[in-house]
């Protein structure tokens, strides 16, 4: 399975970090040694020293698909839920000031945090559903995939154009704003419409 990543999907998030908003949406990878193993912490790296949180709403693939167009892209998905794309923020800095790939900031071992799934069918519409990420029982994130600048459907379609879609991929599909650092004994929590679908203990 891979991890399908979009960045830059949330105005406001692409404003925090002073980024240019795309003209089509930022696509980047995951291998499945990202993948926080379930019941373990998240311990940050050596190599960083500002990790950052970024909450976001993750589909499951549900069969292969290529080219999907996006009015049949809703049959390659039966459930949805949230997840964490840990950033190690001060080096994905330094890599794009050069022009380089992101890969050693976002994909690094346990960066990949998949919660819970939820059929989607318990929800009266995708395109309004509020997920939450709390801090030590404070609210850090919430999102609206209202304010997404391309909807689920949309990002599966485009993704598909240059990878094949299998089985038990994952596509994340982007942050809302309130990315912040990570510090030893937070715990994280992740809520799809006040469910809660992930518990992570920082070390």
């Amino acid at each position: 399975m891979k991890i399908i990543c979009i960045g830059r999907n949330y105005t406001k998030h692409i404003e925090e970090l002073q980024n240019e908003r795309p003209e089509e949406p930022v696509v980047f990878l995951k291998p499945d040694s990202a993948i926080l193993l379930k019941q373990h912490p998240f311990v940050i790296p050596e190599f960083s020293d500002d990790i950052h949180h970024e909450i976001e709403i993750i589909v499951k693939i549900n069969k292969v698909g290529k080219y999907i167009d996006s009015k049949f892209a809703h049959k390659y998905y039966d459930e949805i839920g949230v997840g964490i794309d840990f950033t190690a923020r001060d080096l994905q800095d330094k890599l794009k000031t050069k022009g380089l790939p992101w890969e050693k900031a976002k994909a690094f071992d346990g960066s990949a945090v998949i919660g819970d799934f939820l059929p989607k069918t318990q929800f009266d519409s995708l395109e309004n559903i509020t997920f939450e990420l709390t801090n030590n029982g404070t609210t850090v994130q919430l999102g609206n995939t209202a304010y997404m600048l391309w909807k689920i459907d949309e990002l599966i379609a485009y993704v598909s154009q240059f990878f094949t879609l299998k089985i038990g991929d994952i596509i994340f599909t982007g942050t809302p704003e309130g990315v912040a650092k990570v510090k030893p004994d937070d715990v994280l929590e992740g809520f799809l419409e006040g469910n809660k679908l992930f518990r992570i203990h920082i070390k």
